[in-house]
């Protein structure tokens, strides 16, 4: 997920959508000076570092943050090992961008760039993740992936994170009826979300991180139930454009 604040770039988490996102801004010519913020370090969140066009221009400055590994690892080698032999035919050697990779303690408030900070609080994942709460120019969004609720108990964190944000981004991979199959596999659900997003005063919902087996229809019906739960309730799709 890439915001703009003004003419600064920051991006959210490192999947496949960032070979897209990094072709576009090579064929615009854009001078990439940005901060990839990871919520966590599962392959399906960093898979698209390697193939990031950006990083093979001299001309790039990227830094990436991590707040779920400290203190057992650091980033830098957890990210040099996804491009490494035998998982990418190549090492991060191959880059010509400045990229520095940068690790914080989950809670503690980040700021990348003058004007917008970002603070953290940890999630409930296997191995750990990290929420964010992205400030700037008077509004707010909220990113908080991936994420397990505890049925009947708003996560304080996420309520804290999502306090009255113009935007929250929520892991919605399940409906509450596939919840109790799934426990302890670290996801949410989009009934959640708008629990979540009422308690929190947050002005719009996108419904986010849709499991693979919810074909579109599926997604047009959760659509539905949720508008007329939350008006501001959308669900996401890759390419969609929000502007606050």
């Amino acid at each position: 997920m890439e915001v703009r604040c003004g003419d600064r770039l920051v991006i959210f988490d490192a999947g496949t959508g960032l070979r897209p996102l990094g072709n576009a801004l090579v064929r615009d010519a854009v001078q990439v000076q940005t901060d990839i913020f990871l919520s966590h370090c599962h392959i399906d969140h960093v898979a698209g570092l390697p193939f990031f066009a950006p990083c093979y221009s001299s001309a790039s400055q990227i830094r990436v943050w991590a707040g779920s590994l400290l203190p057992e690892r650091t980033l830098a080698p957890v990210a040099r090992t996804v491009m490494s032999a035998p998982l990418f035919p190549g090492t991060a050697a191959i880059f010509k961008a400045a990229i520095e990779f940068r690790d914080f303690h989950c809670g503690e408030a980040v700021m990348p760039q003058p004007g917008i900070v970002l603070q953290t609080a940890p999630l409930n994942h296997p191995g750990g993740a990290t929420g964010y709460r992205l400030e700037y120019d008077g509004r707010a969004i909220a990113y908080v992936t991936d994420t397990e609720h505890r049925p009947g108990e708003l996560d304080r964190h996420v309520i804290n994170l999502a306090h009255r944000a113009d935007l929250l981004i929520y892991d919605c991979n399940y409906t509450d009826e596939e919840f109790a199959a799934h426990v302890g596999w670290g996801h949410s659900t989009w009934q959640e979300g708008v629990r979540i997003a009422e308690a929190a005063g947050a002005k719009r919902l996108a419904i986010f991180h849709h499991d693979p087996d919810h074909d579109d229809a599926f997604l047009d019906a959760v659509s539905a139930q949720a508008t007329a739960r939350h008006s501001g309730a959308i669900v996401a799709a890759e390419g969609l454009e929000l502007s606050l």
